[in-house]
């Protein structure tokens, strides 16, 4: 049996949301469209249900021989075209004037979940995949489409058409045909409901499936390399195909459910519409109903049956549509992990001072990655923060645009603690070339652009040129037209690097972070880019973090991380001087690049490696 509490409470928050979408406050023209659309619909239902009548009247005109056949029975006709075409009219205005209503709130709720996506934190999105997070948001714009057509263009319309019919029936016929219509009406409406409350399972099923392998499929193909390199083919493969063994079971009983939910439809209209056309022919027998009231009959029930037909597809469709909805929706309700204060200021920034006060940071409670970090950036300086791998140097980045709130001690920027700032002014403030570059499926221009979307095409080829990379853009045969392919894959490692260099460059901030920004170039191209480096961070507060400790031997000081702890500070030369953990890395990486130079020869000698 249905029960209507089966109606999560998620899918009414959604709903709920949607209607706000749907009659926005602020937006009195859609709400006129809605108004007027309404009105439409009720014209086109009335006019619709009259159709029949002058149908009937006809007939029973041409039954009856002292009637001139030219007079009334062609009045009657023509009267029946002319009111199908008004009903068709009045349809279609509906549909015209309500479009633009449906599309302003698909538009508008699509726009107001990307924006949040974009407003929650670094942690929610590590934690999802973007192939499911991406067909999440496809499905429920999708959803929100559906659930306004149907609604708007059949459930609704039905039901007017339902009462329309009823109405009609009852008044011109006995009680008992508008009775055995509604009773017939209402236990098809049960079963579809009950049947479809029964399939959302299976539905659910399906779509979490097809959302884990679409994700599977799309993290396989970008990172297609990989799977070449480990030779992981079939291994990708059995992955995908796991799960698509679960939707095929899933769909099958999908399929199977459909099925029953179907035929018991038929049964119900047949068995409604037998028994009221029996009753019709008996009262014709009778001579209480004339040929043209059977004919009438006859096509009101088809006339209802068929949108009756389409309001159980449309339900189903709607129940899958709220599924989807729903996901998309529930984004909308996972809070920030960092947000502004209300009426938080904009960073004031004038020097670029960095201060780091006594932060201790965790990304979990049980895991702490900083402890106690004290250290100062001077305005116009550089600060390089060096460490081996898991020491915390990643953090402190992330930490200083934000991605994460310190709950333990401060950072300050010219004396404004960061938390207490807006976070775009912040951001903006900073420009930063991290070690993993990720570009956009787009155009090398589009990319380097980034940093200033405003930018000119001189601007770009400036910052280019400073990156060291408009030598190579220039040589491609579509230059800086020239698409980059998804996330940069037909670009080198070295190439995304530098062109991720001319957009900081083309940004300008006052503040500088490199974050192992030339762990992907050749000893010659760092050497280059560490002199444009050096030369674009002249006067400015600039944060070096870097594993290669050549990289940062011209810092003004430079802190060296264990375990989220300071455990030396100081210049290249002090902290050789202090001949402990810094130096025997130094001393480390010395012999690994000299032994490296001194294969050289033997591997580039075409006599030896012949």
């Amino acid at each position: 049996m249905l029960n209507l509490q089966n109606i999560s409470p998620s899918s009414l928050r959604a709903l709920k949301t949607l209607l706000i979408y749907l009659w926005p406050s602020n937006e009195a023209g859609l709400k006129a469209r809605i108004v007027g659309a309404m009105t439409l619909l009720i014209f086109s239902k009335a006019i619709n249900v009259s159709v029949p009548i002058f149908y009937k009247k006809s007939i029973d005109a041409l039954s009856n021989p002292t009637l001139s056949l030219v007079i009334v029975p062609i009045g009657f006709l023509i009267a029946y075209g002319v009111a199908r075409i008004l009903a068709q009219a009045f349809n279609e205005l509906k549909d015209a004037l309500f479009a633009k209503v449906s599309q302003r709130s698909i538009r508008t709720a699509g726009l107001e979940t990307f924006r949040h996506l974009h407003q929650l934190s670094l942690r929610f999105h590590l934690d999802r995949k973007t192939g499911g997070l991406s067909r999440a948001i496809e499905k429920g714009i999708q959803a929100i489409d559906t659930i306004l057509q149907f609604s708007m263009f059949n459930i609704v319309p039905t039901i007017i058409e339902i009462l329309f019919v009823c109405c009609m029936l009852w008044t011109f016929y006995e009680t008992i045909f508008m009775v055995l219509t509604l009773v017939t009406v209402i236990i098809y409406i049960w079963y579809t409901l009950a049947i479809t409350e029964w399939r959302t399972t299976f539905v659910r099923d399906m779509n979490r499936v097809d959302s884990e392998a679409n994700a599977k499929a799309i993290d396989s193909l970008l990172n297609y390399e990989t799977v070449k390199y480990f030779g992981n083919e079939t291994h990708e493969e059995q992955r995908f195909d796991a799960s698509l063994k679960i939707f095929e079971k899933a769909a099958v009983k999908s399929k199977v459910s459909l099925s029953t939910l179907n035929i018991g439809q038929g049964i119900i209209i047949a068995l409604g519409s037998s028994t009221i056309m029996i009753l019709a022919a008996y009262r014709i027998i009778k001579g209480t109903m004339t040929l043209g009231d059977l004919v009438l009959v006859n096509a009101y029930l088809i006339q209802l049956y068929m949108p009756l037909n389409i309001l159980g597809f449309a339900y189903r469709s709607i129940k899958m549509a709220l599924v989807d909805i729903e996901q998309m929706f529930g984004f909308l309700e996972v809070k920030p992990e960092v947000s502004d204060q209300p009426a938080a200021p904009d960073l004031q920034i004038s020097k670029g001072e960095i201060v780091f006060d006594d932060v201790s940071f965790g990304y979990n409670s049980d895991r702490i990655v900083l402890h106690n970090l004290s250290f100062t950036v001077p305005p116009g300086k550089t600060l390089a923060i060096v460490g081996s791998s898991g020491a915390g140097k990643s953090t402190i980045s992330r930490l200083l645009f934000r991605f994460y709130d310190v709950k333990h001690g401060s950072i300050r920027i010219d004396g404004q603690d960061i938390r207490n700032v807006t976070q775009h002014s912040l951001r903006k403030a900073i420009g930063i070339v991290p070690q993993d570059t990720v570009l956009f499926n787009d155009t090398i221009f589009y990319n380097i652009a980034y940093g200033n979307p405003h930018a000119t095409f001189e601007e770009v080829q400036k910052a280019a040129r400073l990156a060291e990379i408009h030598s190579f853009i220039s040589e491609l045969p579509a230059g800086y037209d020239t698409a980059v392919g998804e996330r940069g894959l037909k670009l080198s490692g070295g190439e995304k690097q530098r062109i991720a260099i001319a957009r900081t460059i083309l940004k300008n901030p006052l503040i500088f972070l490199f974050d192992e920004a030339t762990s992907a170039l050749d000893t010659h191209t760092e050497k280059a880019i560490q002199v444009q480096l050096k030369a674009m961070s002249a006067n400015h507060t600039t944060l070096i973090i870097a594993h290669r400790l050549s990289t940062v031997i011209d810092a003004d000081e430079i802190i060296v991380l264990d375990k989220g702890r300071i455990i030396e500070r100081g210049t290249h030369q002090d902290l050789l001087k202090i001949n402990s953990h810094y130096a025997k890395m130094w001393l480390r990486q010395q012999e690994a690049q000299e032994k490296q130079s001194s294969l050289l020869p033997i591997i580039e000698n075409p006599i030896l490696t012949s």
